[in-house]
Parts: structure tokens; sequence; C-alpha cells
């Protein structure tokens, strides 16, 4: 099994790029573990509480229950994912089933940062973007998809994004086995990273 880690700054582009990486691949032998599903549950908080929460420091993920996954996935057995909302902070009682594949894409924000899960990866990969880029992503996607206004957005890019993009997840590119400008726009970037895994997988 061959496991790529896909990071990158929120709006870089991350899940165009795994998108556009998997069209290249034979889908029955790739699956996807995106960071998001293990954003710590948040139900015991209040509405007013769950606003003000900090997506973007690593404490907000629960990284030893990802761990746990991906060395499941590694030595032949399946994971049951989380499944977490961002309209309510909590995870529901449902579970999504990955089976082991030849090839697993751990995909997120903040999954170099983190020793143990970095050390079950064979690929490190950095999805790189202008800061103007992200923010213009970020408010897109989390009015349409998160329900959040402008200046919600842009308040907790100013107050939590920006900040831990430069504490956390700018240094964790120092891991990347390969950085990748532009995001999904650099084809050429992603045919390399689509070709160096199916070399391996092969």
């Amino acid at each position: 099994m061959l496991v790529v880690g896909i990071a990158g700054g929120t709006g870089a582009g991350k899940s165009t790029v795994v998108r556009k990486v998997m069209e290249r691949l034979p889908k029955e032998k790739v699956a996807v573990i995106p960071q998001d599903n293990y954003y710590v549950d948040n139900s015991h908080l209040s509405e007013e509480a769950r606003k003000a929460l900090n997506f973007d420091h690593p404490s907000s993920i629960e990284f030893p229950l990802l761990v746990e996954h991906v060395k499941n996935l590694k030595e032949g057995r399946p994971a049951h994912l989380p499944i977490y909302s961002y309209f309510t902070c909590k995870r529901a009682e449902e579970t999504i089933e990955i089976l082991p594949e030849k090839v697993v894409i751990v995909e997120g924000i903040l999954i170099l940062t983190n020793p143990p899960l970095r050390d079950l990866m064979d690929i490190k990969v950095f999805v790189d973007a202008d800061a103007d880029d992200r923010l213009l992503r970020c408010i897109q996607r989390d009015i349409l998809e998160r329900g959040r206004s402008i200046r919600d957005v842009l308040e907790r890019y100013e107050q939590t994004v920006k900040p831990m993009h430069n504490q956390f997840i700018e240094p964790s590119k120092r891991y990347a086995d390969l950085i990748v400008p532009q995001g999904g726009n650099n084809l050429v970037a992603i045919k390399v990273l689509a070709d160096l895994i199916s070399s391996k997988c092969d």
C-alpha cells in the first residue's frame, strides 16, 4: 500500500489536486481520507462557543484516531471514518467504511504537522497558493458550502486562518517531497504526481 499525504493552506486547492490525480488513476485502487472528518466532536459546547472554534489549530483534529485508521488500512483492515458537520460542529452517529486499497490519499491542511501521521506517509505533497487566491476560495467555499457571511469569513480569516497558517501550515511545507504551486491549475505537477503514484503501485 502507498500512503500519499496532500497538505496545504485553506483554499490552496488540495481537493482539486486530489480529484485531478484520482482522475488519472484506477478508481478501484484509491481510497481518500479527508482530515476534515476527524475534527473533534464539539456537541458539548454551546452554539456561541462553536462559532468561535479554531478549525486551523492542530488540537482541533483527533490525530490519534486518524493515525489508527491509516495503520489499520496499512495492515489490511478497514477503517470507519467519522462524519463531521461544519454546520453543527458535531459528529454523526454513522461512519464511512473505507477498505484497504493500493493507494490511500490523506488530505488536509494540518496533516504534515503531525509526526506520527507523517511517518506513515510514503509521499508527502504540499499544495501551494498565494494568500489572495486562498482567501478568495475561502470566501466562495464558506458562503456556498458552510452558510457563513462574508463578514464571518473575513473575521475568521484574520483571527484564526491567517495566523494558524503562518504558525503551523506554512512551516510544514519543509516536510514535503513535492510542492505543487498554483493548486489545481498546475496540470504538469498533477501529472507528475499521478505518474509517480502509478509507478509505485503497479
